[in-house]
């Protein structure tokens, strides 16, 4: 399995993770390699504007928009 090095961390930062790991009941090295699993799993920004890019869906138009926005409107 590849390993990581992380220099110059902050010491406040390395406190910080320190703590969450250990009321996790964790080691730090666990603690980080299941916030970068975490990382990794959920998707950036780009990741999901190019999703959205790719889908395709009907069109309504804007007339069929507005009636349809007036409709939930006046239900509420």
């Amino acid at each position: 399995m590849p390993n990581i090095l992380v220099r110059d961390v902050p010491a406040a930062t390395h406190a910080a993770l320190q703590q969450r790991a250990e009321a996790r009941g964790q080691s730090l090295q666990q603690y980080l390699a299941s916030e970068l699993q975490r990382l990794v799993d959920r998707p950036t920004v780009d990741e999901l504007v190019e999703r959205i890019a790719k889908r395709q869906g009907g069109v309504i138009g804007l007339g069929r928009a507005v009636d349809d926005l007036a409709t939930e409107r006046d239900r509420q």
